[in-house]
């Protein structure tokens, strides 16, 4: 029984397999015939708001042949005190899988996991959104045909999205990670030791700038977020003259002209990226948000499977 927690629980051939699995579901669309998780029961328990991540995992857990159990911000016993290691004992004796989004410390879901007999899978903390991480390769991996040898501009705040991205690009060979965050605002400094050690092994970089001045050209994608991140707060009553310099706008194009756009979703136009970037030619924002599914599909298999390096890409 394996979890999925952080990026970093992933070894290199973890990670490659899960894209090109991912790929290869989304290349199915919804033709897939395969239940291998049929007899399993996946809990999904979200503490906070979420439209794709939870979708996905149900859709994707049924179409496995998974059944499905739900859990709302006020369902456990948690709220009466039970502590997160007894709810772990408890639900390990029942279920299979739990997809958790607690946008808290992930050592609870270690917690969680602890019992060996359940997966866990990190539907988003505070520090890292893996499986965002997972999809948005997959979506470069489908429009790019390729995982390296490509360059990608991140623009905005060093989020938990953020964190993931950079954790996971810099392990493929020949990627360069161009982030542009607001002051004050940037990745957490372990994560950017960590994506930059992931880098200097693989052959790739991670710079990071909190300005949007002499930008490089020539991006293959340009990649945002939106700028309030689900269950955070700014500590800066001006933020939003902070964040300003780095919305996402076509001139953005001028030097990149067949770059992709990406965003996670859901989007604020004209805050963070303008209309015209979101809804125009560029965009695989929707495809992306598609690919949320295909990724949680490759997830659920890999933790109850064993799979490992099976599909090459």
């Amino acid at each position: 029984m394996r979890s999925l927690i952080s990026i970093d629980d992933l070894t290199d051939d973890d990670l490659r397999h899960l894209v090109a699995r991912s790929a290869e579901f989304s290349a199915r669309g919804r033709g897939n015939r395969e239940r291998p998780l049929t007899g399993d029961i996946v809990g999904i328990w979200f503490n906070k708001t979420s439209t794709r991540t939870r979708t996905a995992f149900s859709a994707g857990a049924q179409r496995l042949g998974a059944d499905i159990v739900t859990y709302g911000p006020g369902d456990l016993q948690l709220n009466t005190g039970e502590t997160i290691a007894d709810t772990g004992r408890v639900m390990s004796r029942m279920i299979d899988v739990l997809v958790a989004r607690t946008a808290a410390d992930p050592a609870e879901l270690r917690e969680l996991a602890a019992p060996g007999t359940m997966a866990v899978i990190n539907a988003m903390t505070s520090d890292e959104h893996p499986t965002q991480a997972l999809t948005d390769l997959t979506t470069l991996r489908r429009h790019l045909g390729r995982t390296e040898l490509f360059s990608l501009l991140y623009v905005g705040e060093g989020n938990n999205t953020a964190a993931s991205l950079a954790l996971a690009l810099a392990r493929f060979p020949g990627v360069a990670l161009e982030l542009r965050t607001p002051p004050g605002y940037g990745l957490d400094d372990d994560i950017l030791a960590r994506a930059k050690a992931h880098a200097a092994r693989s052959g790739s970089s991670v710079v990071e700038h909190h300005h949007m001045d002499a930008l490089p050209g020539d991006f293959d994608a340009v990649y945002t977020t939106r700028w309030q991140t689900t269950g955070t707060s700014k500590p800066d009553a001006d933020w939003r003259r902070i964040f300003a310099p780095f919305q996402v706008t076509s001139a953005l194009w001028e030097h990149s002209p067949k770059a992709l756009f990406l965003h996670d979703l859901p989007a604020h136009r004209g805050e963070e990226v303008t209309a015209e970037v979101l809804d125009g030619p560029a965009s695989v924002a929707f495809d992306q948000a598609e690919n949320k599914m295909h990724s949680a599909m490759a997830v659920l298999e890999w933790c109850r499977s064993g799979a490992t390096a099976v599909s090459r890409g």
